[in-house]
């Protein structure tokens, strides 16, 4: 099976072999970042440059997919393809590259392939769950327990949203990352009384690669291991020291990071400070850190 995710910041591929317990065993993960919604918030369109780069991405995993036979397909694309204006160009161009249209999720059911993805290696928990997908464009909160989703809703703060919108300087002005919180602040409380609304959950999960590169951070790895970031849990003073580090520095610091990819130095302080104002939020003091998350759920459901 494969599973293409296509969101604001990145197109992922993964191609797997579902075993009989109904587990993923990976064949091939991958990432590019295409910044697909690059200037959206602002213009409401896809540009021609961002379309051009998704565009030579997935003739590379178009490629990876006839060659390692693939039977079955699903591509999804999220928050950048569900507010731009010029969506059609999109769904023409992956047609074309593809052989297929790419579903154009709601974000209700981006939230729950997250938890799909996910739950499938969580380890067993007692009480319920709410689970955090912070993307580029939107973070997508989800509750449940087991397999099970309760409640579920996605809304517009991601990194690459949170940056356009507030924060243009480098490093960012303490008055442009007071903006972006209190911007994001408002939006997570209104998720959070949806999606949690008595506050049952007691345990947050995070997922996607905000989450992943902060708990890199955290634990001091010289390298990006996803084994070792996976089942990482991180409390709420250890998320505060990394975003307050991210923001102090520049992109030349950021980037020299050793578990920083490229593509995501820029934007990293508007994830960080998603997170770190849910965690608030939400008043639950630590984070379990999950590699598994709505590419996954993807692959499993095509």
């Amino acid at each position: 099976m494969a599973g293409i995710d296509c969101g604001t910041n990145s197109i992922r591929l993964l191609i797997a072999d579902v075993g009989a317990d109904g587990r993923l065993r990976d064949v091939v993960r991958r990432m590019e970042v295409v910044r697909l919604g690059e200037g959206v918030d602002r213009t409401g369109r896809l540009s021609e440059a961002a379309l051009e780069r998704t565009r030579v991405a997935l003739a590379d995993y178009t490629g990876q997919i006839r060659e390692h036979g693939v039977e079955a397909v699903r591509m999804v694309a999220t928050s950048a393809s569900r507010d731009a204006a010029n969506a059609a160009d999109f769904e023409a161009m992956v047609e074309s590259v593809l052989g297929q249209a790419p579903e154009v999720i709601t974000g209700d059911e981006e939230a729950r392939l997250s938890f799909t993805g996910a739950a499938a290696t969580l380890p067993p928990h007692e009480g319920q769950r709410l689970l955090i997908d912070i993307g580029g464009g939107s973070t997508e909160f989800v509750r449940g327990t087991g397999a099970e989703v309760l409640a579920a809703i996605s809304v517009d703060i991601g990194c690459v949203r949170m940056t356009e919108r507030h924060l243009r300087t480098d490093p960012p002005r303490q008055g442009e990352i007071d903006a972006a919180v209190l911007d994001i602040t408002g939006i997570a409380d209104k998720a959070l009384s949806v999606a949690d609304p008595a506050r049952e959950a007691t345990e947050l999960v995070a997922v996607a690669g905000t989450a992943t590169t902060i708990a890199a951070i955290a634990l001091g790895l010289k390298a990006y291991d996803p084994r070792a970031i996976d089942g990482t849990r991180l409390t709420y003073s250890m998320v505060e020291r990394v975003t307050a580090d991210l923001a102090e520095a520049d992109h030349a610091a950021r980037l020299a990071i050793p578990v920083m990819h490229p593509g995501r130095a820029d934007v990293i302080v508007g994830g960080a400070l998603v997170l770190r104002t849910i965690m608030e939020r939400s008043r639950i003091e630590e984070v379990l850190i999950s590699e598994h998350d709505i590419l996954d759920g993807i692959a499993l459901s095509a």
